[in-house]
């Protein structure tokens, strides 16, 4: 088997089929293969695991998977790469491609289809268009995943994993850290890729918790608190969720809620931890409105 992990290979294969990735899907092709051999590394993937690829892409990082991992399921948006894949990947029996929209999949079903209802493990090199939706559909779908270990914007892979006050510390860094431990495992130039990026990249792995990070009454409410209170990160948190609707919360409560916490009512979303936005939006439902 001819590894697709390098230049020649690659540029071989987008010539023998007259193609170039295309900017719509956010695809760039890895050429490196250290990088390819430590995202399989870190995602800790053996002969027992059912592995998520999304975007496989040409197959070059679904080579190296499908050589680790008991099954590996892909999905793939873009149908014209089907013939590629079939080409890359007809060695490997263990292998299957799903030709849709990662997005619309129902993951749990391709859970207990794949790997009898088992916890997968999830690797992907994102695109970066639509890293968050991807991230969080993952989360939020109840699906059974045991990890996710991504390659994403060097950018977004900072929010994951950054604590308050960093200037990179937002509403997907409290997202990713409810429901996973975010660790960074490596850096990946624009040259790693083709065509090169013009941003870096980063390797993520997010190990996910049997039960999210913190209690709160509601999770929905919750985030909606943390949304608002980045939307405008300079405001006070009593500036900006007093101006919420959907909070049903005035200037007054949120500075009542503060006080409770022992916070100063002019502090700003971006120095509160996780478990103390849990607590601020616990108080506020008590007095405030239900989200529908």
């Amino acid at each position: 088997m001819a590894y697709l992990g390098n230049s020649a290979r690659t540029k071989e294969i987008l010539a023998k089929y007259n193609m170039s990735a295309k900017k719509k899907f956010g695809q760039n092709f890895l050429i490196d293969s250290g990088v390819l051999e430590n995202i399989v590394e870190a995602a800790g993937v053996t002969d027992e695991d059912c592995v998520l690829e999304i975007g496989p892409g040409i197959g070059t990082l679904t080579q190296y998977l499908a050589e680790a991992a008991g099954r590996v399921v892909a999905v793939e948006i873009d149908k014209t790469l089907m013939p590629v894949l079939d080409d890359t990947l007809s060695e490997y029996d263990n292998v299957t491609i799903i030709n849709e929209d990662v997005l619309k999949v129902d993951i749990g079903q391709v859970a207990a289809e794949y790997n009898e209802g088992r916890p997968m493990k999830v690797v992907a090199n994102l695109p970066y268009y639509i890293t968050t939706p991807i991230i969080m559909k993952l989360f939020e779908s109840g699906a059974p995943i045991e990890s996710i270990t991504v390659m994403v914007q060097k950018e977004v892979a900072d929010r994951m994993t950054e604590g308050p006050g960093s200037k990179d510390y937002g509403s997907l860094s409290l997202a990713v850290g409810y429901y996973a431990e975010a660790e960074p495992v490596c850096d990946v130039p624009p040259s790693s890729f083709i065509p090169q990026p013009a941003v870096g990249s980063a390797v993520v792995r997010l190990s996910r918790y049997e039960k999210p990070k913190v209690r709160v009454r509601d999770e929905k409410y919750m985030f909606e608190v943390i949304r608002t209170s980045f939307n405008q990160r300079r405001k006070t948190l009593s500036n900006s969720l007093s101006n919420n609707p959907a909070l049903g919360v005035t200037r007054e409560e949120i500075q009542a809620a503060l006080e409770k916490m022992g916070m100063n009512e002019k502090v700003r979303g971006e120095v509160l931890s996780l478990e103390q936005f849990a607590e601020l939006s616990d108080i506020l439902q008590s007095r405030g409105a239900m989200l529908n």
